[in-house]
């Protein structure tokens, strides 16, 4: 039986976008993990806010809301030199829900390559103070051409080092929290000692 109208047939530059998933375990609450994740805003008229993990560089331009929603920032990351953007790759990306501390997203526009990309991570509480933490992004080349050559390998290309680049914000935001926390706990014993 012959279909009702038109048959489409998909060209072979059409690709869906690529997505990457990753998961791992740290030693520290959801409320913990979350406040590495997203640390408070700062207050009007503050300089902005810069978070570098490796080659990786983070500007804040607008905080959001008192749950990040909103918030707007710019990143810089490797990229393959093949693009012929000196290695450095750009994108603009704004947080478009938020729900503390349970689950976060962005939605992002980059270069070079120009895509679209949707980023988010999940804290799951696992009881006894420890956290899984789900990340996952898509990546979405607008380009049939470029997608159909490229989009996998520089998506593969990013992610790689993404994994890494999460699991050790989240480790080092957690032990920058405990720190201050234990800080402000001696600087208040010794106030109240004196």
């Amino acid at each position: 039986m012959a279909p009702d109208g038109p048959v489409r047939r998909r060209s072979p530059f059409h690709r869906s976008a690529r997505e990457h998933t990753y998961s791992f375990e740290v030693a520290a609450t959801r409320e913990e993990v979350w406040r590495a994740l997203h640390p408070p805003a700062r207050r009007v008229g503050a300089e902005r806010r810069v978070i570098e993990h490796g080659d990786v560089r983070i500007e804040i331009w607008h905080e959001g809301d008192e749950n990040g929603e909103g918030l707007v920032r710019s990143c810089t990351y490797k990229v393959p030199r093949l693009l012929l953007s000196g290695g450095v790759g750009r994108s603009w990306e704004c947080v478009t829900e938020s729900r503390p501390p349970e689950y976060s997203r962005y939605d992002a526009v980059g270069k070079p390559l120009w895509s679209k990309a949707t980023g988010w991570h999940r804290l799951e509480d696992l009881g006894d103070g420890r956290t899984r933490v789900h990340f996952g992004e898509t990546f979405y080349a607008f380009n049939p051409v470029l997608r159909f050559l490229l989009q996998d390998w520089v998506h593969r290309f990013i992610s790689r080092d993404n994994d890494r680049h999460v699991q050790s914000a989240v480790e080092q935001g957690v032990a920058a929290i405990r720190r201050h926390r234990a800080a402000r706990a001696a600087a208040k014993d010794e106030a109240a000692g004196a």
